[in-house]
C-alpha cells in the first residue's frame, strides 16, 4: 500500500473518530445533561462554602467502599442489560435465516399444477415476512396497521386486527397451507416435516423475544441503584473539595457524566424492541427480510432445465 493510502485512511479514521466523539444523535448526553449540569452546580457550591471557611468536607478515604459497591453494581447493571440486548439479536437473526431458508424450501419444494399454485406460493412466502413485522408490532405493543395490509388479502388482513397474538395467526395459515399442499400430493412428508420445524423456529424465537420484553430488570434494583448514585455524586464534592478547590464543580461533573452515562445505556438497551436510536432495527431487518423474498419470487425453479442435463456430462458448463 502506498504512503499517500496510508495517509489517507489514517486521516479518514480520525475524522470518523472525532466526528463519533461530537456525534449527539446516538449519545445519552441529552438523557443526563440535567443530572450532570445539577450535580456540577452542587460541586461548584461546595467549594463556595469550603472558600468561605464553612466545614463541609469528609474525609477521602471515606468513599472508597461505596465506590467499590457502586462499581460492581454499574458493572453488573450493564452486563445484563446488554446480555438482554445481545439475546435479542441473535434471536431476531434466527428469525431472519429461518424465514429465508423457509422461503427457499416453499419456493422449489411445493409442486405447481396450475397457475393458482404459483400465486398461492407467492402469498404464503410474503406471510413470512408479516410474520416477522407483525412480531415487531407485537413487541412493540402496537396494533396491526397498514403495514402488514399488502402482504395478504384484505380478508386475511381484516381478521388479524382482530386476533390478540397476531404472528400466532399467521403462523396457522401458513400451517394450513404446507398441511394443505401435503394432502394434495404437492410436497412429501419429509418436506411437511422440515417445513413445520422451520416453522415452529420461529415461533420459538418470537417466544424468547417475548420473554426478554416481560421480564424487565427488577425495578427495586433500579430504584436502589439511583438511589446510590445520587448519594455518591452529591457526596463527592465534600470528598475532594479539599483538594480541587473552585475546580471540584467541573470534575464532579465529569465524574457523575460518567456513572450517570453508564446507568442510562443500560437502561436505552435492556429493552431492544423500541424507537430509542440505540435498539435494534427491526424496521430495517424486516424490510431486508422483504427483499429476500421478493428475490427469490423472480427466480424460476428450473426442475426441467436440470432434467435435460446427462448426469455424465464432460462440460460442467451449463449452457
Amino acid at each position: 500500500m502506498s504512503t499517500n493510502r496510508v495517509k489517507y485512511n489514517f486521516y479518514r479514521e480520525k475524522r470518523e473518530w472525532l466526528t463519533v466523539i461530537l456525534q449527539m444523535q446516538y449519545s445519552v448526553i441529552p438523557a443526563i445533561i440535567f443530572r450532570v449540569t445539577f450535580c456540577g452546580l452542587f460541586g461548584f457550591l461546595i467549594s463556595l462554602l469550603y472558600y468561605l471557611n464553612f466545614p463541609v468536607t469528609l474525609p477521602t478515604k471515606s468513599s472508597i467502599v461505596p465506590s467499590l459497591v457502586l462499581g460492581l453494581l454499574l458493572v453488573f447493571r450493564t452486563n445484563t442489560a446488554y446480555e438482554r440486548f445481545w439475546q435479542g439479536r441473535q434471536l431476531w437473526g434466527t428469525i431472519v435465516h429461518t424465514v429465508r431458508n423457509f422461503a427457499r424450501q416453499i419456493w422449489v419444494a411445493v409442486e405447481e399444477n396450475n397457475p393458482a399454485d404459483r400465486e398461492a406460493k407467492e402469498e404464503i412466502m410474503r406471510l413470512l415476512v408479516a410474520f416477522a413485522i407483525a412480531g415487531k408490532l407485537h413487541l412493540r405493543g402496537e396494533n396491526v396497521n397498514r403495514e402488514l395490509e399488502g402482504y395478504m388479502p384484505k380478508e386475511w388482513y381484516e381478521k388479524l386486527k382482530r386476533m390478540n397474538h397476531p404472528p400466532i395467526h399467521i403462523a396457522f395459515l401458513i400451517d394450513d397451507y404446507l398441511q394443505h399442499q401435503y394432502e394434495r400430493g404437492c410436497i412429501n412428508p419429509y418436506q411437511l416435516t422440515s417445513m413445520f420445524q422451520l416453522l415452529d423456529r420461529m415461533v420459538e424465537a418470537l417466544t424468547g423475544c417475548e420473554g426478554i420484553l416481560k421480564t424487565p430488570i427488577p425495578l427495586a434494583y433500579s430504584i436502589h441503584l439511583r438511589q446510590l448514585l445520587l448519594i455518591y455524586c452529591l457526596s463527592l464534592p465534600l470528598q475532594i473539595v479539599n483538594e480541587f478547590h473552585f475546580w471540584t464543580g467541573i470534575v464532579v461533573a465529569i465524574i457523575s457524566f460518567t456513572v450517570f452515562g453508564i446507568e442510562e445505556i443500560a437502561l436505552e438497551i435492556e429493552n431492544p424492541f423500541g424507537y430509542d436510536p440505540n435498539d435494534l432495527p427491526l424496521d430495517a431487518i424486516c424490510t431486508t427480510m422483504y427483499r429476500n423474498i421478493e428475490d427469490l419470487i423472480t427466480l424460476a425453479p428450473c426442475v426441467r432445465h436440470w432434467k435435460r442435463i446427462p448426469i455424465n456430462s464432460q462440460n460442467h458448463h451449463f449452457q
